[in-house]
């Protein structure tokens, strides 16, 4: 738990609003990060981002600072709404490339030339499609690893799952991701 993580959870179920603004102001960027890599759409995060924290302050009284950290709390609470999310519009979902995926934010210490502007566009397309196509299992394993940067003890905390099944599924999602992207840059006709 952050330093007076639980004093803020005590002030905003007094109805402090300064201390709702607080958890907003330090959790907003991590959440929203979590449910773009999962979406991969901008429109569809920030709806995402906005339910999870109605449902942090409706349920803000639930928490208890003895079962784990408020952080892990937060993300549990959107890690549950993303798998709610998923499930509600997996049978909804348009056939691969029917819309164009959003690139993902990558950045050199150097100004960049067109063409490394256009391979890192292009790399970013692999990924993400590459993330799509993991199963939820192996998907949340290694967002919550790789791109969120969160411990294996702290993944295994979140997900409920013992520390060396965390592990085994970030292993498997690697290697998974590994072949995808070497597959799908092959059928692209780039070099691999």
């Amino acid at each position: 738990m952050l330093p007076g993580d639980e004093k803020v959870v005590e002030r905003c179920l007094r109805g402090d609003d300064a201390a709702w603004e607080t958890v907003v102001n330090q959790y907003a960027k991590r959440i929203y990060n979590l449910t773009y890599r999962y979406t991969s759409r901008r429109d569809e995060a920030e709806d995402l981002t906005q339910e999870i924290f109605i449902r942090v302050y409706q349920n803000l009284k639930s928490f208890r600072s003895e079962s784990g950290s408020f952080q892990s709390w937060i993300m549990k609470v959107g890690r549950n709404l993303v798998i709610d999310h998923y499930r509600r519009t997996r049978r909804y979902q348009q056939a691969a490339g029917s819309e164009e995926m959003e690139t993902m934010n990558l950045r050199d210490d150097k100004i960049p030339s067109p063409q490394r502007v256009s391979e890192q566009s292009e790399t970013s397309r692999f990924v993400a499609a590459g993330l799509q196509a993991l199963s939820p299992e192996l998907k949340e394993a290694i967002i919550l690893r790789d791109l969120e940067g969160m411990a294996y003890m702290e993944i295994a905390e979140l997900l409920g799952i013992p520390e060396g099944t965390v592990k085994s599924r970030i292993n498997r999602a690697r290697l998974e991701l590994a072949k995808l992207l070497t597959k799908r840059r092959a059928q692209a006709g780039l070099q691999v």
